[in-house]
């Protein structure tokens, strides 16, 4: 028998979901980033693969709302290695949020949760971050907060007027 059933390429096609973090149901910053982790691999659909990219874009906005618990935000801290020996620079997440906005914040999550291999920054690459909630994807959205839009077909116009007459 075949080994590939079911791997067509409508089961590999990339849908688009939408992460909205201004909402209050919006979980934490490391429950969030799992569960965007998975679905930038591709881990909720059938035909997953460690060894293929099949994941799907996520589209997150509303990044300057970011929640954390405790007091991760001046405790956390983030480090850089530059190329001179004994020089490691530090910045705490207020600060990075100031800097950078939540949305660099909300990569670092998920990139620490994909996995450490030659996919990750094409998979990273999928994860659209927005400050605000306007975005250019709207079109591109199939998933809103779960669940599934309905795209109407457009009628044109030319064609109501040619049968119009």
């Amino acid at each position: 028998m075949s080994q590939t059933i079911g791997r067509t390429r409508l089961a590999y096609s990339r849908a688009w979901h939408h992460v909205s973090l201004a909402s209050p149901t919006t979980p934490s910053l490391g429950r969030l980033a799992s569960r965007i982790a998975i679905l930038l691999m591709g881990k909720h659909k059938p035909i997953w693969d460690p060894s293929t990219d099949c994941g799907d874009y996520v589209v997150a906005t509303g990044c300057n709302d970011v929640l954390v618990t405790g007091k991760k935000k001046e405790q956390k801290m983030y480090y850089k290695r530059t190329t001179r020996p004994g020089v490691m620079k530090s910045l705490s997440m207020e600060s990075m949020i100031r800097k950078w906005g939540g949305g660099e914040v909300l990569k670092r999550a998920v990139r620490g949760m994909l996995p450490k291999n030659r996919l990750r920054d094409k998979r990273l690459e999928r994860l659209k971050v927005f400050e605000g909630e306007a975005h250019p994807y709207r079109t591109n959205l199939m998933r809103f907060e779960g669940r599934i839009r309905q795209v109407e077909p457009e009628i044109k116009t030319e064609l109501l007027k040619q049968t119009s007459v």
